[in-house]
Order: structure tokens, then C-alpha cells, then sequence
């Protein structure tokens, strides 16, 4: 008898996770590493959001608290969809997690059965597959080149439905590549999914308001009423509000769905801290006029970044509208040998020349189900991305 689960055999580690890990090993080492993997701001979670928590604590908020999330918090949920994307939920609709992650979990779990599918566009966060296996269920990955700019679009989306087809994942703004849907775009794709009332929709809005210049946001369930019954529409705090050890995701969707991944939660984790809950209610609640300081912040630093990037031969890279994230092509690198004459077979081959010859740590595109590209995060100061440009530019001069 095994010890550990088959079902661990079907999973990889995260990512993200390891690379980071790794990055910081070699930190600790003493070697001079710049982290450009990390999925996260910079910036300090706001003030006031601080002062709530301490505050929650103080007058003894820190006993146990409902899992669907404190009357406070569902209400200003319920709040911020109505007014930000006019969408209206009960509180039977609304639930609590313990970050995004743990909304997508609970969701998979609650409604996978075994061999049901789940169309995935890639480049995806790369948990999405993972989690989708660990309950049981089939990726359907759909590649989205950045000939689509990274997009699904209807035909691909009609191609890959079968008869065992459950759900369909959207990202908008992307993790890893920054693109955004325009409300025409997902018009055209609920005009396939209404013709299958079979299937369900995740659309994970976790960088809905890291939006750029004159892009706007729109989520399926505001484009198109019809679906709202079909949709699970994920959202929290973390990217926003720069509260990602804070670990609260929320979603509103169908009772039916609700019910079952509280079911999921109350045999798990139960809730996500009380303390959480309270500074989350501020987040929603409070002022908003940091977050476009933060926006022009990430732009500046992306066009930094953009422009380091494309003037390096054999790199490509996009403009991203949201998030903040480059996902450049590195199809011109590929083939071309290091100093030791090793030659750089893919994506991942090139990630670790970076880190090994100039100390710079990012994402390879495989981990996002895309090759061959890589991600970084500009979710950090201006020196540390000039430096980190300055790196890669002279890493790849020293190809042949």
C-alpha cells in the first residue's frame, strides 16, 4: 500500500511557487538575485485597511466567523458587484475562500465528477489544470498564441465543447500575459455558450481594476445576462488592494453551486481568518483613489520593461492592458548557445541561463501551458527592473 494518494501523481508543484523558492534559496546563499516571479505588489496594503484589522482585533473580532463570510463582508460584496459590474446577487449567492485559489478549489470540487471537462485557453495561471485534475476532472487546454492576443476566441471555443464539456475558464485581465477581453469579445463568446446550457463559467476578475490607459473592464455575467445562472464570477483582494498574505477571494454565482462548495469549505478550512473578513470589508468599502496611483505607477514600469525587452534580438513582447505581467516570445533565442556551448532548447532552457549566468528569475512559458514565452512581474521598483533589463539584454549578447 502506497502511503501517498494516486491522485498526487496527476499534479505538479506550483510553478510559481517553486521558482520563487528556489529565487530565495539562492538569495539566502548570499547570491545576488532579482525575483521577478512573484505574483504580487510591492506596495503596502493600504493604511486604513491596516487600521481595520487592528481595530477588529481590539474589540475582539477573532472568534470563529461564517464561512459564506461576516454579514459585513457579504454586504459590501454584494455592494461592489452591483456597482462596479451590475450584477446582483443575494447573500445565498455569495461566498468567502481563503484567497482565489481556494474558490477555484472549492468549485472544482463541488462539481467535477470524474472525466468531466474544462476548456482552459493558454496561456493559463497555472494552478487552473492542477486543480481541475485533483477533482477528478480533464483540462482542455486551448492554445491562444499572441496572433489572438492571447484570446479565445468562438470558434476555438466551439471546436473543443463535447458532450462531457462542465465548465469554461476565462481570465480577464491574464495571469500570465495581461490581455483583456472587450466587451464585444466576450458578446461573441456568450453567443456560443448560450447554445450549450450545459456549461459553466468561471471568469477569474482577480486583476479587474489593475486596467490600463483607456481600456475598460467588462465580465461575462454584466455583458450577458442570460449566462448569470451559469456563471461563477471570482474576485478578491489581493492584487487590488496589495493583500496577498491577507488570503481572502470571494465570488457570487448560482445557490446550487454556492451551497455545494460551502459544503466543500465546511468540512475543510472552514473560513479564511475573521481578522481577513474585517480589513476586506474596508478594502471594498474604502477609498479607491490609490489604486489609479498605483496604475500609472505599473504602467510607467511596464513601458520600462516593454521597450528593455523588444530591443533585445530575438524577443518580442506585447503591450499588456492589465495586471502586471510581460509574457515575451523568446522564439529567437531558442537554438542559440551559451559560452559553455550548451544550446537553448525551449523556454525553461532559457529561464535557467538567466538565473544561473546573470541572476535574474522569472517564469518559463510551459509552466503557463504556452512556449515558447516566459513572464515576469513588474510588480517591483524601477532600479530593480532596469537592472534586471540590463541583465537580460547582456545574458543574451553572450549567445551565439
Amino acid at each position: 500500500m502506497n502511503l501517498l494518494a494516486d491522485r498526487l501523481g496527476r499534479i505538479k508543484p506550483s510553478m510559481t511557487v517553486s521558482i520563487n523558492i528556489k529565487a530565495n534559496a539562492l538569495r539566502a546563499q548570499g547570491k545576488d538575485v532579482l525575483v521577478l516571479a512573484a505574483g504580487e505588489p510591492d506596495f503596502d496594503t493600504p493604511l486604513n485597511i491596516r487600521e481595520a484589522a487592528k481595530k477588529a482585533m481590539d474589540e475582539g473580532e477573532t472568534r470563529y466567523v461564517p464561512g459564506r463570510g461576516t454579514p459585513n463582508l457579504q454586504t459590501a460584496i454584494i455592494n461592489k458587484f452591483k456597482k462596479d459590474n451590475n450584477i446582483s446577487y443575494s447573500k445565498e449567492e455569495i461566498m468567502v475562500g481563503v484567497g482565489g485559489k481556494h474558490i477555484i478549489y472549492n468549485a472544482m470540487m463541488a462539481t467535477l465528477n470524474p472525466k468531466d471537462e474544462v476548456i482552459i485557453p493558454s496561456p493559463f495561471w497555472v494552478s487552473y489544470p492542477d486543480i481541475v485534475l485533483l477533482a477528478d476532472g480533464i483540462p482542455v487546454i486551448v492554445k491562444c498564441g499572441s496572433e489572438k492576443n492571447f484570446k479565445i476566441t468562438p470558434s476555438q471555443l466551439e471546436e473543443n465543447i463535447t458532450n462531457k464539456t462542465k465548465w469554461l475558464m476565462l481570465n480577464s485581465p491574464s495571469n500570465p500575459t495581461g490581455a483583456v477581453y472587450s466587451k464585444d469579445e466576450l458578446k461573441n463568446l456568450s453567443k456560443v455558450l448560450l447554445k450549450y446550457p450545459e456549461i459553466y463559467i468561471l471568469t477569474d476578475d482577480i486583476y479587474e481594476k489593475i486596467i490600463y490607459e483607456n481600456i475598460e473592464f467588462h465580465t461575462l455575467a454584466s455583458v450577458e445576462p442570460k449566462l448569470k445562472n451559469r456563471i461563477l464570477t471570482l474576485n478578491g483582494v489581493s492584487k487590488t488592494y496589495c493583500m496577498t498574505g491577507w488570503r481572502l477571494g470571494y465570488c457570487g454565482g448560482p445557490k446550487e453551486i454556492i451551497a455545494g462548495m460551502n459544503k466543500i469549505q465546511s468540512q475543510s478550512n472552514t473560513s479564511t481568518s475573521s481578522i481577513s473578513m474585517a480589513a476586506a470589508v474596508e478594502a471594498l468599502n474604502g477609498d479607491q483613489d490609490f489604486i489609479m496611483k498605483h496604475n500609472n505607477e505599473f504602467i510607467q514600469r511596464r513601458d520600462l520593461v516593454v521597450k528593455s525587452l523588444n530591443a533585445i534580438d530575438g524577443i518580442s513582447c506585447q503591450i499588456p492592458e492589465g495586471a502586471f505581467y510581460v509574457y515575451p516570445s523568446c522564439a529567437g533565442i531558442i537554438g542559440k548557445k551559451t559560452k559553455n556551448g550548451d544550446i537553448i532548447k525551449n523556454d525553461e532552457d532559457f529561464m535557467n541561463f538567466l538565473l544561473e549566468s546573470e541572476g535574474v528569475a522569472g517564469v518559463h512559458g510551459a509552466a503557463f501551458g504556452l512556449s515558447p514565452y516566459f513572464r515576469l512581474s513588474y510588480a517591483t521598483d524601477k532600479n530593480t527592473l532596469i537592472d534586471a533589463c540590463e541583465r537580460i539584454t547582456r545574458a543574451c549578447k553572450n549567445l551565439s
